[in-house]
């Protein structure tokens, strides 16, 4: 099977957009990703998905602590920056002591729990040790693109 068709047609699975974030060394290192899921609800769980040849994969490894940042319609300034392209000033915060991005709709931390090398990514699955809501909406990516969200209207016959 083709690489690219097999690219093509996950990329038409819509995805929310994250930033994944850890801190090694006082130093915060990041990367943009939608290779995420909740696994369990107890205990709280989720999983990231990074492929072998990301620098962030070693900096996990070292860590063994990343957070999930869920980004707001607003913020794919935050998805391009952690995907090599910088641009806008990037603002942290903490939660756990761990670094956040700022307005993000969604801030995890987690401790990994366990690693599973498959195929060409690591897979890590992580206990949440806390979370951040905010109420917005969310950036959304299919067909290699950056979509928002809109509420469809219900036409009464």
């Amino acid at each position: 099977m083709d690489d690219r068709l097999f690219r093509n047609a996950m990329g038409n699975f819509a995805t929310g957009v994250t930033v994944l974030l850890t801190e090694n060394e006082g130093e915060i290192h990041g990367m943009t990703a939608n290779g995420f899921m909740s696994v369990s609800l107890n205990p709280k769980l989720v999983l990231i998905s990074i492929g072998e040849k990301a620098k962030f994969l070693e900096k996990v490894s070292q860590s063994q602590k990343y957070t999930v940042n869920i980004l707001a319609e607003d913020q794919e300034h935050y998805s391009r920056h952690f995907a090599g392209r910088p641009g806008e000033a990037v603002e942290f915060e903490t939660l756990a002591g761990q670094p956040v991005l700022k307005g993000a709709i969604a801030q995890l931390t987690c401790e990994v729990v366990s690693e599973h090398v498959e195929g060409d990514h690591t897979l890590f699955i992580g206990k949440v040790v806390d979370l951040h809501l905010e109420e917005k909406n969310p950036l959304l990516f299919f067909g290699g693109k950056y979509r928002k969200l809109t509420e469809l209207e219900t036409v009464e016959s």
